[in-house]
């Protein structure tokens, strides 16, 4: 008697007779980051457009000798405009130092003042309310009419600040009419309409984020308050300081409306407080130099960018 033996099943062949291998279901993880992404893409794209394209136009007319109308023909010359621009020790050098000197002083003024603001308010106090309304109120107002206010109130006849220096004995002066004062007046507005942005950042993102344990163990151990700020506070606000020092730098460096509206086109008469970007609008829209003006703006965004890596790589070492 023979007997038949049955084969065991033998699986599918790999040409695709066989059932597809069933897909993994979505996870909420994964649907939620496609979805992120679906939704940012949109304004991703856009935000590098309105980014990419300015600064490529600009980089392209640069290099060339536009003038007189932006339709205009134009002709290439390289990096001619570039090197008119560096050698130009009469307008271009001056105001590139007018910008450093008036982003150093008045960011060091308004980082200091802030600083010690913020510490004075870092206890809650009756009132407290009250003065952080008051503190925000020279942010919300435009940097044209607080030109034009301090105009009015820096005026050498009748501005209220010379009738209270005259009042208290002193000689008046020209503030904002003198060549030799009006870069210093201008770095003291500034600092009243931003040191009041330090503090809120300092306080609110910095101060009362700390940790309270260590200050209380030093102030155990008998260490006074100098000491606490020094050795303790100031370090680990150091991060958010060094964030701070740098948002405001560069908003510093490229302050604009304010000098315009005081001193006019070409910052004053002897172009007392022409700063980079007074200089590049002059260029523009006075003298119709498209060309050199578009190289004055690259020059000053490589500027730009050098103090915030400076600034950076000093906030990071000293964190470190």
């Amino acid at each position: 008697m023979s007997t038949t033996e049955v084969s065991p099943a033998r699986p599918a062949a790999a040409s695709g007779t066989g059932p597809a291998p069933a897909r993994r279901p979505c996870t909420f993880e994964q649907s939620n980051r496609r979805l992120k992404w679906a939704m940012l893409t949109p304004a991703l794209l856009f935000v590098g457009l309105m980014i990419v394209f300015p600064l490529v136009y600009t980089i392209d007319l640069s290099l060339t000798d536009a003038f007189g109308a932006v339709n205009a023909g134009k002709g290439y010359v390289g990096v001619q405009n570039f090197t008119d621009a560096l050698g130009d020790t009469r307008r271009f050098w001056p105001a590139a130092q007018r910008t450093l000197v008036f982003t150093l002083g008045a960011v060091i003024l308004e980082t200091v003042l802030g600083l010690a603001l913020a510490m004075l308010m870092r206890k809650p106090f009756r009132g407290m309310r009250w003065v952080r309304t008051v503190l925000i109120i020279p942010l919300l107002t435009t940097p044209v009419a607080i030109g034009i206010l301090w105009l009015l109130i820096l005026d050498p006849t009748n501005g209220i600040a010379n009738h209270l220096l005259a009042g208290i004995g002193l000689p008046r002066q020209e503030f904002l009419g003198s060549v030799s004062q009006s870069l210093p007046t201008l770095m003291l507005i500034d600092v009243w309409q931003w040191t009041p942005m330090m503090t809120l950042l300092l306080l609110l993102a910095g101060l009362t984020t700390l940790p309270e344990e260590p200050e209380e163990a030093a102030r155990v151990d008998g260490a006074n308050a100098w000491q606490r700020f020094r050795h303790i506070v100031l370090p680990m606000l150091g991060p958010t300081l060094a964030t701070a020092l740098v948002l405001r730098a560069v908003d510093a460096l490229k302050t604009f409306d304010i000098l315009y509206a005081t001193k006019g086109a070409g910052g004053g008469s002897d172009f007392e407080v022409e700063t980079l970007n007074v200089y590049a609008y002059g260029l523009t829209f006075d003298y119709q130099e498209y060309g050199l003006a578009a190289a004055v703006l690259v020059l000053f965004t490589l500027f730009i960018i050098g103090v915030v890596v400076l600034l950076r790589r000093r906030g990071g070492r000293k964190t470190a």
